[in-house]
């Protein structure tokens, strides 16, 4: 028995598998990458490697075995059909027979680009006959503080979001939620709304840079159709300006602001506070 992580260098998977080594030995776990070459690092740790890619449905073949637990993380590929791409591994998971199969989703309900494969891949799970669970995480604190810099200097915060609060968590939030899934116990066919502790919105965003700075900066509440036309003005592609803008309606409407607590029940911890990953941002 194995435990396998889908999608295992990146940002989230390296995350979860470092995680894993604390919990069990570094054979019983396996990382899925798209090639050998990505994996050497985990190698190096004794961590099995397996080579695979959602596109190509042949990869998954044979890669899990009965009683494997399987890790499946959503691609990150938003010009693809992300849905069908998760539905090659629930296959695949299905045909050998693992014991549990997590899969990464999205916390909210709204609808979008970001959320409608989740979705659909939700339904494929429910309809596979497998035992699951749905990680609805929230939005990653560390996509908040890319490139601060650049706020800092012009000391103005812009975005569609008005007041609307966020319980975002940081990346190792989740995956500490992950690995305690993957290797504890009674979480089968269960869904968890995952998120932080503590919802912020961009006004105290804005103060808290400002604090940690020394810098006045201000918080400039716009449209979504003008945070679109900035963010494409700034040489975003069209897709994801409009997704971004699209989660800051969201945020306004106090879609993603719930804070259940099962996160931190799940990890034994408090969640990063968002202040914490600010400073963590201006330190780099």
């Amino acid at each position: 028995m194995s435990i396998v992580v889908t999608g295992a260098n990146g940002n989230l998977g390296r995350l979860v598998v470092e995680g894993l080594l604390e919990k069990v030995p570094a054979d019983r776990i396996t990382a899925v990458v798209r090639g050998k070459e990505k994996g050497a690092r985990f190698e190096a740790l004794g961590v099995r490697i397996a080579v695979a890619d959602y596109n190509v449905p042949g990869t998954f073949e044979g890669l899990f075995a009965a009683g494997d637990r399987v890790l499946l993380i959503s691609s990150s590929e938003m010009t693809a059909d992300r849905a069908a791409q998760h539905r090659v591994v629930i296959d695949a998971a299905r045909a050998a027979g693992v014991s549990l199969l997590a899969y990464t989703s999205a916390a909210g309900g709204h609808e979008s680009p970001l959320t409608e494969a989740h979705r659909r891949t939700e339904k494929a799970l429910a309809e596979s006959g497998l035992p699951y669970v749905l990680l609805r995480n929230n939005w990653y604190s560390e996509i908040f503080v890319d490139r601060l810099e650049t706020v800092v200097e012009a000391g103005v915060l812009v975005r569609a979001a008005g007041t609307g609060r966020i319980a975002s968590a940081t990346r190792a939030d989740y995956a500490a939620g992950a690995v305690a899934v993957l290797t504890g116990t009674g979480h089968e066919n269960r869904t968890y709304e995952l998120g932080g502790d503590t919802a912020w919105n961009f006004p105290e965003f804005a103060a808290e840079l400002g604090r940690r700075t020394g810098r006045e900066i201000v918080y400039t509440p716009v449209t979504v159709e003008a945070y679109t036309e900035l963010l494409v003005g700034a040489g975003m592609p069209e897709l994801y300006a409009t997704i971004l803008a699209g989660a800051d309606a969201s945020f306004a409407k106090g879609e993603l602001a719930g804070t259940s607590g099962e996160l931190s029940r799940l990890i034994g911890r408090a969640t990063t506070q968002i202040g914490e990953t600010v400073a963590a941002a201006l330190k780099r």
